[in-house]
């Protein structure tokens, strides 16, 4: 098997996915000034997107070994495809909400079989972890090319305007190459199959019982932590730079992007830090450094002059110091995920992502709805 052909499709997958998904923190802001929701209504486009992952993640986390994980995301980039490119006819609050809701159960089949994959696909523990931070730093990536092409179509003079939908063809554009590319690529499943014989109601239970034992649970519950903070900073960052820094809305969404930048480096540079050192102390010194951070830009962001703001160049300094948490939280989320799937069989690699991912989903929507309401006080 030509493994580099595998794996340049899952970072490709990873990188369409990431523009997608987390573009919610500008679809919230933006759904504010083209439709008139509050805060508090446009914070359930997060939910949308993540009960869907988790809805998904519960009910096919025991059938994509059979299905396989190459034909799941197949299925996954085809549906996100048409839907790209149905979006910009129908703009509404609604059509924006089904959007994310298909966005989030394409992503729940993208994510466990990227998940799964990585087992199939690497030798040993620390190339396992070294692959899985890799390809989480590229999520970010793609999360920071895509602050900057939606920022390239938000029409600032006229708020009312649609143009940003448009860039959904491009999307639908890219999501079709990701398809086309892991259509070519070779994939054997045969190692994740070794409990074929399982009928689909034992194997469904087995992720009941998986999740009782007391290390699979802890690890989850750090996921589920780990996803509500990084989830409530993400998404609501473009409202946080425009509401409380007065930064225009373009520039707002722009500035996020160094959130997803630091989060990107921190996660290539965990790919390497992890290979040599003990993952739980690289962890321990990163969460004492976000916490710091945090003390670092409160005061910061109360300085703001109210003067007004043209671009970077005279950005208030609050706008630049705290999306850098990002630098410090990042290796957290792919180094948990790692240890607790490379300490598994690899047979029960999908059930167990399919619990990382519903955990995931969870947090992320309970970060988002809580900021949403604290913003809409």
């Amino acid at each position: 098997m030509n493994n580099w052909q595998i794996k340049a499709s899952l970072f490709l997958n990873y990188f369409v996915f990431a523009i997608l998904l987390n573009s919610v923190g500008t679809v919230i802001l933006q759904v504010q000034n083209n439709y008139g929701v509050s805060p508090g209504e446009a914070s359930v486009l997060e939910g949308y997107k993540d009960l869907s992952i988790a809805i998904v993640s519960f009910l096919l986390s025991s059938f994509i070994t059979r299905w396989g994980y190459k034909n799941a995301m197949l299925a996954a980039l085809g549906l996100v495809t048409a839907v790209c490119l149905i979006i910009p006819s129908v703009p509404g609050f609604w059509a924006t909400k089904l959007l994310f809701a298909a966005v989030g159960s394409s992503f729940a089949l993208i994510k466990m079989s990227v998940y799964a994959t990585i087992g199939l696909v690497t030798r040993d523990e620390k190339e396992h972890i070294s692959l899985m931070s890799f390809i989480e730093s590229f999520f970010m990536v793609g999360i920071f090319g895509g602050y900057f092409l939606f920022a390239a179509f938000v029409d600032d003079s006229n708020l009312q305007s649609t143009s940003w939908l448009n860039l959904y063809y491009i999307l639908g554009g890219i999501a079709f190459a990701a398809f086309f590319l892991l259509f070519k690529a070779p994939l054997d499943e045969s190692a994740s199959k070794s409990e074929a014989g399982k009928s689909m109601a034992e194997e469904f239970g087995q992720m009941f019982r998986l999740v009782a034992v007391p290390l699979v649970l802890v690890f989850v519950l750090c996921a589920f932590l780990y996803v509500l903070i990084e989830q409530s900073i993400m998404s609501w960052l473009p409202t946080y730079n425009q509401e409380v820094l007065r930064l225009p809305t373009s520039l707002s969404i722009q500035m996020a992007s160094i959130l997803a930048g630091s989060t990107a480096l921190g996660r290539f540079l965990a790919g390497l830090l992890l290979k040599q050192f003990a993952w739980n102390r690289v962890l321990t010194v990163c969460l004492m450094l976000s916490g710091g951070l945090v003390l670092l830009a409160i005061p910061l962001a109360n300085q703001v002059s109210g003067e007004s703001i043209t671009g970077w160049s005279n950005a208030p300094l609050a706008a630049f110091v705290f999306p850098l948490i990002g630098l410090f939280l990042a290796p957290v989320y792919p180094a948990i995920n790692s240890r607790i799937l490379s300490s598994l069989p690899k047979h029960q690699h999908g059930l167990m992502s399919g619990l990382i991912i519903i955990f995931s989903a969870l947090g992320g929507t309970t970060g988002s709805i809580i900021t949403g309401n604290i913003f809409g006080l």
